[in-house]
């Protein structure tokens, strides 16, 4: 095969709507990873956040997180890459986020924080996901006032998200058109229908991949890189093959080079058949 690195989504992508890796897809991974080729997990999610059946693999060793904020090394515990919002950013964007009828929260060190009465509410946002409801409490640290735990604590942020009911999808379209102008310097995606998420131009799967690939010492036309989401675009572009998913966004399979089938259906593990056969 002539790919040396695999980097895939999870939501959406790797993970079927139950949020489960099918047995096709594990194969196909493994059967990459035994022809010679690099594992990568990209995700918007901290490594804490990704299931135990993936994080337990053998072949995976690096991880693209936090939309690209953080790229890690689990053999050597090294982080290869960091894009960061500064904590004055953060806190002019708690600011900002205070005023609207959402909830908020961010990643900072790996570890989740949100604000202790936002933190009682959560399933007012997440009530018929149940999984999503039970991971944003499992991951999440509440405390008195985010704001004042980040200018406490001084460090810089690697991904803020703000949450929306369903009858506030409006907004939420608005918020997406408009937060990048207000926020000069961050990029503005989303993973999930209720979501927006914030980070530092920097925190980006593309140039997370192409830091990964300059470490390995690959080209990035040795590259296969899955995705479904806005935050999955640039890693698309820069990969040697961007496969977008069938059930991803229209502007996500623009940006891609070839699609496959959907998340149901264990689509990353059908182009894996066709790279290891030489097909693509």
């Amino acid at each position: 095969m002539k790919y040396k690195l695999i980097a895939f989504d999870l939501d959406g992508t790797l993970l079927d709507g139950r949020k489960q890796v099918s047995p096709e897809n594990l194969r196909a991974l493994e059967a990459a990873a035994e022809s010679g080729a690099v594992v990568a997990a990209a995700t918007g999610r901290i490594i804490g956040g990704i299931p135990e059946e993936i994080r337990s693999l053998p072949f995976l060793r690096y991880y693209i997180s936090v939309n690209g904020a953080y790229v890690y090394d689990t053999l050597e515990d090294r982080v290869l890459y960091r894009g960061e919002i500064p904590v004055k950013m953060a806190l002019a964007l708690c600011r900002y986020m205070d005023a609207l009828p959402v909830l908020y929260d961010c990643y900072q060190d790996n570890r989740g924080w949100m604000s202790g009465d936002m933190y009682g509410r959560i399933d007012e946002f997440f009530g018929e996901e149940r999984y999503v409801l039970d991971l944003v409490r499992r991951l999440r640290t509440p405390v008195p006032n985010l704001a004042e735990t980040l200018e406490v604590r001084g460090r810089p942020v690697q991904k803020m998200q703000m949450y929306f009911r369903p009858e506030q999808m409006s907004e939420r379209t608005r918020q997406l058109e408009t937060l990048a102008g207000r926020f000069p310097g961050l990029a503005v995606t989303t993973s999930f229908w209720n979501n927006i998420e914030i980070n530092s131009l920097d925190a980006d799967k593309g140039l997370a991949l192409k830091a990964l690939c300059g470490r390995l010492g690959l080209d990035m036309g040795q590259t296969m890189a899955f995705g479904d989401g806005s935050n999955d675009i640039n890693m698309l572009r820069a990969a040697g093959l961007g496969v977008a998913m069938a059930n991803a966004a229209e502007a996500v399979k623009a940006a891609a080079d070839m699609e496959t089938g959907d998340n149901e259906h264990s689509g990353v593990a059908q182009m894996i058949w066709r790279a290891l056969a030489g097909e693509v």
